[in-house]
């Protein structure tokens, strides 16, 4: 596999590509994205609390599968790991999620207005007006609006997760759930059952109750126009999507590789810092890369963190190492530990 050292051979007939990672708390996702900006591949995975081994398993998937003469000429990382991600991977640009899934975004439907992402541990809006980010909110506080909820009712159920929308979209008449807290929501649903109600209603009445809570709290107060697009995750479930539809009154575009919008943003992000001449998307290659190879699911990395006595803020420095080697440090706010680091 070769990197930053053959970023110049591009004319000997090899694929070009560049690498986004997005490290979440729930699934880390990955895709390559060639120079004239097509996803060649791309991968979907849980993360199950230990993000190093979700991201080192991702490279070797996704590295396992590209022809060895591939030419990685940037990377990027994004996601609530996008720091550890970056380390790990050598990336030449580390992104949050909003700048991340709007560019995607505007990549797929250049006259997009509003960005829905529905993750498996929050869920977000991006209000965006004639191609610019001008508004966005986040939740991150009640699972209640999440996928990791509704795996969680799916497997209360016995009810595999993808057929859940499926099911919802059987109900004639939906129930109308409690939800706007989980545990409230999870409760109304055990009443609902023991009262009777059919399976599929109450399925589709927790899609509705999910899209209400999103749209009362993460949404609360935001002008929603269209085009619509619903990322993430829980974008896989029709039931979610028609009750959005129905809620608020306009069609919801769902793009093809919804679930990985995220790391393909942050290609495209890596793509322009790699080529800052050209904006549009790279395919000169010029300003090399830092990217460390797949090679990199091979190695070891550890994780620590201590406190700085230095001075009253008391600061937890976190500590990555790999093959013994300090590789970065961050959450000092003065510098004196991050900056020390080459």
């Amino acid at each position: 596999m070769k990197t930053v050292e053959m970023v110049e051979a591009r004319d000997n007939g090899a694929a070009r590509v560049c690498l986004g990672v997005d490290v979440g708390s729930v699934t880390t996702k990955l895709a390559l994205l060639t120079a004239d900006g097509e996803v060649s591949d791309s991968l979907y995975m849980r993360t199950d609390g230990h993000p190093i081994r979700a991201i080192q398993e991702g490279l070797r998937q996704i590295g396992g599968r590209v022809p060895p003469e591939t030419v990685v000429y940037g990377a990027g990382a994004t996601g609530s790991g996008r720091q550890l991600a970056g380390v790990m991977i050598g990336a030449d640009v580390v992104k949050n999620e909003i700048t991340a899934h709007a560019v995607a975004a505007l990549k797929i439907a250049p006259g997009a207005r509003t960005v829905i992402e529905i993750g498996g541990q929050d869920s977000k809006i991006i209000i965006i007006r004639d191609g610019v980010v001008v508004d966005f909110a986040m939740n991150t506080v009640c699972a209640a609006g999440t996928g990791s909820f509704l795996d969680h009712q799916a497997a209360r159920l016995k009810i595999p997760i993808e057929e859940f929308g499926e099911i919802a979209l059987r109900s004639k008449r939906p129930v109308r759930i409690a939800g706007r807290c989980g545990v409230f929501a999870e409760s109304d649903m055990i009443h609902k059952q023991q009262a009777g109600y059919a399976t599929e209603d109450i399925i589709a009445g927790l899609c509705e109750a999910l899209v209400r809570n999103y749209l009362n709290n993460v949404a609360r107060g935001k002008q929603i126009l269209g085009p619509i697009i619903f990322q993430g995750g829980v974008a896989a479930n029709v039931g979610i999507r028609a009750a959005l539809e129905r809620a608020l009154g306009e069609q919801v575009i769902v793009p093809p590789h919804y679930g990985v919008t995220g790391a393909i943003g942050a290609a495209m992000l890596a793509q322009e810092a790699v080529a800052p001449s050209n904006a549009s998307g790279c395919s000169g290659g010029n300003g090399g890369t830092r990217f460390r190879g797949f090679e990199v699911g091979k190695l070891d990395f550890r994780t620590s963190a201590f406190e700085c006595s230095g001075c009253p803020n008391i600061c937890e420095v976190v500590e990555v190492r790999s093959e013994g080697k300090v590789l970065a440090r961050w959450g000092d706010r003065c510098g004196k530990w991050s900056m020390g680091v080459a």
